[in-house]
């Protein structure tokens, strides 16, 4: 039997979070880009981007965040990767859906650094330790973005939505010597605690947040961009 390419995995994987359902606490909803009025639209995108930088059978080392944001992933439905950015690499306007983060564009920095998406999506994919996005209504009734360990009943919640989509995420070819961490906080604490339990990968690196560096370190951003290029480059065959 013909082995499946890379990408087809992906967006059977996306297939599946479609039909995603879970019960939250009180004043927290799931975001799903791949429902709803924009699912068309996400899923469009998402099969042309996927299928033109992971139309292979190729290993790709693991970079995970948190749970998408509110006005990113969860829009697009691609892992950091904002709409201006998405329409050079898939040619479709997503005026509607417009995000343009600071998160996204250090990301993009480090991946034009690197050698561009072509070389970079070709050794890594992108993914979430929560695949779905968190909201919360505040007290003044508007929805604010969270993560997945806000409070011990969501992270509860949603614990095994996680381990399952890592075990399936892993399961697309991915290379579980080392797995980058963006977030090296919380985030890097909730992974490296299941990955004591489950065997995830051999080593996990922590990264800090683009948010963090554009919002509050933005000075020292080049210090950043060569931290993460270094680390991108453990067991690099270059």
């Amino acid at each position: 039997m013909k082995e499946r390419k890379f990408y087809q995995k992906v967006l059977q994987f996306n297939d599946k979070l479609s039909k995603t359902s879970l019960l939250l606490p009180d004043n927290y909803r799931m975001l799903n880009p791949f429902i709803g009025e924009g699912k068309n639209l996400v899923n469009e995108i998402s099969t042309i981007f996927y299928k033109k930088f992971y139309n292979d059978t190729n290993k790709r080392q693991l970079i995970l965040g948190s749970s998408p944001a509110r006005r990113g992933t969860a829009v697009t439905g691609i892992p950091f990767e904002d709409a201006e950015h998405l329409k050079t690499k898939t040619g479709i306007s997503i005026q509607n859906f417009y995000v343009n983060k600071s998160s996204s564009n250090f990301l993009y920095d480090v991946i034009e650094e690197y050698g561009g998406c072509e070389k970079f999506y070709s050794k890594f994919y992108m993914g979430f330790v929560c695949p779905l996005g968190i909201v919360r209504t505040n007290y003044n009734g508007n929805e604010v973005n969270c993560n997945y360990y806000d409070n011990k009943k969501l992270e509860d919640a949603l614990y095994q939505l996680i381990i399952c989509s890592l075990k399936e995420q892993i399961s697309f070819g991915i290379d579980t010597s080392v797995c980058y961490c963006i977030g090296s906080g919380e985030n890097y604490k909730f992974l490296k605690r299941i990955n004591k339990e489950y065997n995830f990968f051999k080593k996990i690196i922590p990264l800090e947040h683009p948010r963090f560096i554009m919002q509050y370190n933005s000075r020292q951003k080049d210090q950043f961009l060569k931290k993460y290029l270094t680390a991108l480059s453990f067991n690099s065959k270059d």
